[in-house]
């Protein structure tokens, strides 16, 4: 069974560039009634070896430049490793309140520019460092403390001020969460915040099938990507909505 979920959730995170822990995260929580944090430790079990993978098929696909990948995955390690510190002190029940209206307001966030007009996708990226530095930052703060690697934060930001295409943006994203899903992963599984038992064969699940879903993302068209993306976070947010 946690193959099966893993295959699917790993087909999800190469779709949307996130690894699959923001749709495993309420899984745990709701199926298999874990604690907030538990289900965050255990999801990045998977989303750490999904994201590899992942990182290096968009990368096959549409070349991923160092000097923007660098200052992203940078400062997103050394704010995530704060973020994951802060978060296994907190309160099971407070982390999952947090966990939804962050998910909320990333919703509303993708609502608003799916209606609004949006200008096409620039030949460079409108800032470089330290704008994307202070992305990095602050994407790893967020991933760190819910264990979610930072992509999904970034990624819409990629797109709406940087002004990058969709598949570009979750590449970048992409480079950010490695090392902040490998840092936070350490954190939590030394606070004995991680079951290994669930998590592995996610793992497993999630690698057989990451590349499908890269490369179902490369054929769909930018503005059913951005959608499916939205439609994504509300759906999480409302499952997890359940459970608090």
């Amino acid at each position: 069974m946690y193959l099966v979920f893993g295959a699917a959730l790993g087909t999800l995170g190469g779709l949307f560039g996130i690894g699959g822990g923001l749709i495993a995260i309420p899984l745990l929580g709701v199926l298999f009634g874990l604690d907030q944090q538990i289900a965050q430790g255990t999801a990045l079990v998977m989303v750490v070896p999904n994201v590899m993978l992942a990182l290096w098929r968009y990368h096959q696909r549409n070349r991923i430049e160092l000097r923007h990948a660098l200052p992203l995955a940078i400062m997103g390690f050394c704010f995530a490793w704060l973020g994951s510190i802060w978060a296994v002190g907190i309160d099971a029940q407070t982390m999952r309140i947090g966990f939804v209206a962050f998910l909320i307001a990333l919703s509303a966030y993708n609502l608003v520019r799916m209606f609004a007009a949006s200008a096409a996708p620039a030949a460079q990226m409108n800032y470089s460092w330290p704008w994307l530095g202070l992305l990095g930052a602050a994407s790893g703060t967020m991933g760190g403390l819910f264990g979610v690697g930072g992509a999904v934060v970034a990624t819409p930001v990629l797109t709406s001020l940087f002004g990058t295409s969709q598949v570009v943006a979750q590449g970048l994203s992409l480079a950010l969460a490695l090392p902040s899903t490998g840092v936070t992963l350490v954190t939590y599984a030394v606070h004995h915040q991680v079951s290994w038992v669930i998590g592995l064969p996610l793992a497993v699940g999630g690698l057989m099938s990451i590349s499908w879903g890269v490369k179902v993302a490369h054929a769909l068209p930018e503005r059913m990507l951005r959608g499916l993306f939205c439609g994504f976070l509300v759906f999480c947010a409302v499952m997890l909505a359940f459970k608090v």
